[in-house]
């Protein structure tokens, strides 16, 4: 392995580039992982390319091998999936998922890694960070056998939280979202799809992921008496506005949070992280899930890939990026 490795940074807003990064030897508990694949997380990683973070978050927003500040230069992802190369003899050679940032090879904590189930590709692992959110938000949400459930906004975490609770007996799952494309991939998650003047209301609960207040306002709309959202989104800078002289009282309605950074109230003392991203690996066994990998480009070419998926130019539900041999496999 080369002393040098390549990464990419946030040379400020709106500006990516591809920098080459100095390799530590690594240590008695670390890890040497060259990488296979790694995921873009659109909605946060594109908020975070435009400068979007807000001062007061800069600290909660951190991934856990960032490197930079808020707004930039800032080296920042947390979907990766590579092979062990050096470290422990138990992981050497096992491919693995790790939070760390769109880099061609990195030295970490050995405990940082987790090892990728037998019948999980490697390329549909890097949706575990995800898939870990959504596993959160259930706990969150603790939605209840029969319920009638929708999901507002089709994208990577929306998807993910479609799929887990189409698994639920009985219950009843719309994946609401704009564009009518999201069908097709509602279908091979096994769940509903409607536009939004078209989704089922009087509903139980509902997950809302599309960071809009338009979304946000609809959901609380889709409520029956009683019911709950269980907000996904961040929104950043971005201002939110309701419109709350509805039912939002007479119906008792409630809006809740859920954020993957710490464990859900309901598990936390019975489940750590490391549990969580075990228990997200091991259902990405489902092969529903490659219904999201829509894109993919090589590692080098992430700077203009960022850049388009930002504007919107460039449409894609995980967008996935390939290194070495695995980009060479998928370009020829």
């Amino acid at each position: 392995m080369p002393p040098e490795a390549l990464a990419f940074w946030l040379r400020a807003p709106g500006v990516g580039e591809i920098r080459p990064v100095r390799l530590p030897e690594a240590g008695a508990d670390e890890v040497l992982v060259r990488t296979l694949h790694s995921a873009v997380s659109r909605g946060t990683e594109t908020l975070v390319f435009r400068g979007g973070v807000p001062e007061s978050q800069y600290a909660t927003m951190r991934a856990p091998f960032q490197e930079g500040d808020f707004p930039g230069p800032v080296k920042y992802g947390y979907l990766s999936v590579g092979v062990v190369e050096e470290g422990a003899a138990a992981l050497r050679g096992r491919t693995v998922f790790c939070l760390h940032p769109h880099q061609t090879a990195y030295v970490v904590p050995s405990a940082s890694v987790v090892v990728v189930p037998e019948g999980v590709p490697a390329a549909r692992a890097v949706l575990a960070g995800t898939v870990e959110t959504a596993v959160n938000a259930l706990w969150d949400a603790a939605p209840l056998v029969g319920d009638r459930i929708a999901v507002v906004g089709a994208g990577m975490v929306g998807c993910c939280v479609a799929r887990l609770l189409a698994r639920i007996p009985g219950v009843r799952v719309t994946l609401v979202d704009l564009d009518p494309s999201r069908a097709e991939v509602a279908a091979a998650l096994g769940v509903g799809f409607a536009l939004p003047p078209d989704a089922p209301d009087g509903l139980d609960l509902v997950v809302h992921t599309s960071a809009t207040s338009a979304g946000l306002q609809l959901s609380l709309d889709l409520l029956g008496p009683e019911g709950t959202v269980t907000d996904l989104s961040w929104y950043g800078d971005a201002d939110v506005r309701l419109s709350l002289g509805g039912a939002f009282h007479s119906g008792r309605l409630s809006i809740r949070a859920s954020q993957v950074g710490t464990v859900s109230p309901a598990r936390n003392g019975r489940r750590t992280t490391a549990d969580r991203l075990a228990l997200a690996l091991d259902l990405l066994r489902d092969p529903a899930f490659d219904a999201l990998l829509t894109g993919t480009s090589r590692f080098e070419e992430l700077p203009d890939v960022m850049a388009r998926l930002a504007d919107g130019s460039l449409p894609a539900l995980c967008h996935t990026l390939t290194y070495g041999d695995e980009a060479d496999a998928c370009s020829a």
